[in-house]
């Protein structure tokens, strides 16, 4: 009688900035792939920065790594620590991506916008790459790994992954949760035409040298197939089953919850004043109404609220861990999406549209014409979607799902979620691998 012999798992490294604690939806799409990775014969090992600035820490996603996973760890050395003793408030907003709309930024702003896009390419974290390199060069051989995998933004860690491709020729697979060039955000850096120039090259450098380019987006994917032809899959974000959230109830009011960052141009007029319109023409609709806000939100968005009349209803929790966040998403009657009106945002899947979907509760998501986001709600059937002049449709939407809270019918009844679950989106992945 012959022994089978038990298949040894394949050992593929991961290098990511955002690891628990970090908090934000940047950290829950490798968290949750390294949850389910070992099912499909895959052992993950997990290099990050030992010394992080993370903007937003969530101390509750500690507790979903798993103690089994291998965790490297290497110093970095941080510009927005040392930015911060000339303006805490400015480094940390823009560390987190969040940039002071022109009329409103100081000299202190712009010097640091012109600085950190001018200076640092791709981005701040770029002293991380050499160490990293040398570091992993050593680990990769001693432990035989033939796979690595990095994600971005920040996309200075692609770096990394292209460095190490050309000097151990590993497999590499170059993850991208957001674009790099058309990102929105690019075009408040200040940058120079020698600096957009450097950009671009170096990202065609990353897509013609990763052996595979994996996007959380349709958008991107097309743009990317302008630039390589390596081959390019999409994996979007995705659900996980939220066992922790037992026992709630509805909200008694009818609450429109928004989760996540309200940034300033993220500022949907037509939502504040067909709102406004509904609280001034029916009494009942007033009484019960509640807007609550979920993360951290621009004092223009606050203002135009002021401005429509709506200051009264609002209930701004301010940011909360994501299990917190889970369970307002569930308690809440309609779910609020918004996005910013551009071209450039068309790509952008938040993550927590996923998690949205799965709520039973119905989604009014408020964006650019033709964006993926707008393809998903449609064929998922979970909501309904808005341009920015859409103010009379959205109006009656509105209204439509308060007579059903008032008759105890607001639900959804989506289709064809199971793909999105993210044991499902891990088994895409293991296939690349």
């Amino acid at each position: 009688m012959s022994l089978r012999s038990k298949k040894v798992p394949k050992k593929v490294l991961i290098i990511t900035y955002y690891w628990p604690p970090a908090g934000g939806p940047g950290v829950q799409r490798w968290l949750k792939f390294v949850k389910y990775l070992p099912e499909f014969g895959i052992e993950p090992i997990i290099y990050i920065p030992d010394n992080p600035n993370y903007p937003i820490v969530d101390q509750s996603l500690v507790a979903e790594v798993s103690k089994e996973v291998t965790i490297l760890k290497q110093s970095i050395n941080e510009p927005y620590r040392w930015a911060g003793f000339l303006s805490k408030k400015s480094s940390k907003t823009i560390s987190k991506g969040i940039i002071p709309e022109q009329k409103k930024q100081r000299f202190i702003e712009k010097a640091m916008l012109y600085i950190r896009g001018n200076f640092f390419i791709p981005d701040a974290r770029k002293s991380w790459v050499k160490p990293s390199v040398s570091f992993l060069s050593h680990y990769i051989s001693k432990e035989h790994i033939d796979t690595i995998i990095t994600t971005g933004p920040p996309h200075s860690l692609h770096l990394i992954g292209l460095k190490l491709k050309e000097r151990l020729g590993v497999k590499w697979i170059a993850d991208f949760r957001d674009p790099w060039t058309t990102i929105g955000y690019h075009k408040q850096l200040k940058l120079t035409e020698t600096s957009k120039k450097k950009h671009k090259a170096l990202e065609r450098q990353v897509l013609n040298t990763a052996d595979q380019i994996v996007v959380t987006s349709f958008t991107t994917k097309t743009e990317f197939k302008a630039i390589t032809n390596k081959p390019i899959e999409v994996v979007t974000n995705g659900y996980d089953d939220e066992t922790s959230v037992e026992d709630f109830q509805r909200d008694s009011k009818f609450t429109l919850s928004h989760i996540g960052s309200l940034l300033s141009k993220r500022n949907p007029e037509i939502l504040w004043k067909a709102l406004s319109e509904l609280v001034q023409e029916n009494e009942s609709f007033s009484k019960d109404f509640q807007l609550n806000f979920i993360g951290s939100i621009s004092e223009n968005v606050l203002n135009s609220i002021q401005i429509y009349n709506l200051s009264n209803y609002v209930n701004n929790a301010g940011y909360v861990s994501h299990k917190e966040a889970v369970v307002f998403q569930k308690k809440s009657q309609v779910l609020l999406l918004i996005e910013i009106n551009s071209e450039d945002t068309k790509c952008i899947i938040p993550g927590k549209l996923f998690e949205y979907m799965v709520s039973n509760r119905p989604i009014i998501a408020i964006g650019p014409n033709d964006s993926d986001v707008e393809k998903i709600i449609k064929e998922t059937n979970t909501g309904n979607y808005f341009n920015y002049t859409d103010s009379k449709s959205l109006k009656k939407v509105i209204l439509e799902h308060y007579n059903a809270f008032q008759s105890n019918t607001l639900q959804t009844h989506p289709i064809g979620l199971q793909k999105y679950h993210r044991k499902a989106l891990t088994q895409t992945l293991s296939k690349l691998l």
